[in-house]
């Protein structure tokens, strides 16, 4: 009979914390959904930036490819485009965290606002994402066709 006090005391204890922890767990599930449609957005932002600078451009990339440009370099030219626009994202990504950090210290386990691993690992995501963006503008303009291109005009 003492097994089953200490057994039904057990249960309300894990009710009870259950319970204390169930709005810090939706918390973080917000957070984490948030930050993945930021991440999903910002990803078609840039493909649809890269996308239209492409064929904006398009005549001048037909020129580069008649001039005897070949698809790796106009592949390189759109890609450092991309990466221009992602570095200056970082650089206040990184200044805008660090500044918020105060605000959100409460919510944070374990962590500092500005642990290096955490930011480290935001930046690399944020880089491999933005390539992979960038790479499908990339592509369709190392394969611009050059009479046809300069021909639009």
């Amino acid at each position: 009979q003492d097994f089953t006090l200490r057994s039904e005391q057990y249960w309300l204890l894990t009710d009870q914390l259950k319970a204390s922890l169930r709005r810090d767990r939706m918390l973080a599930l917000l957070s984490g959904l948030f930050g993945f449609v930021a991440l999903a957005l910002s990803v078609l932002g840039l493909y649809g930036v890269m996308a239209y600078t492409v064929a904006r451009r398009r005549n001048e990339i037909g020129v580069r490819i008649a001039m005897g440009a070949n698809s790796s370099r106009v592949m390189r030219m759109v890609l450092g485009d991309v990466s221009r626009v992602v570095a200056a994202g970082i650089v206040l990504g990184i200044a805008g965290a660090l500044a918020s950090g105060k605000l959100v210290k409460a919510f944070l386990f374990g962590l500092e606002p500005a642990d290096p691993l955490v930011l480290g690992a935001s930046v690399g995501l944020l880089i491999l994402v933005a390539l992979a963006a960038g790479l499908i503008p990339a592509l369709r303009a190392s394969r611009v066709d050059p009479v046809s291109a300069l021909r639009e005009d």
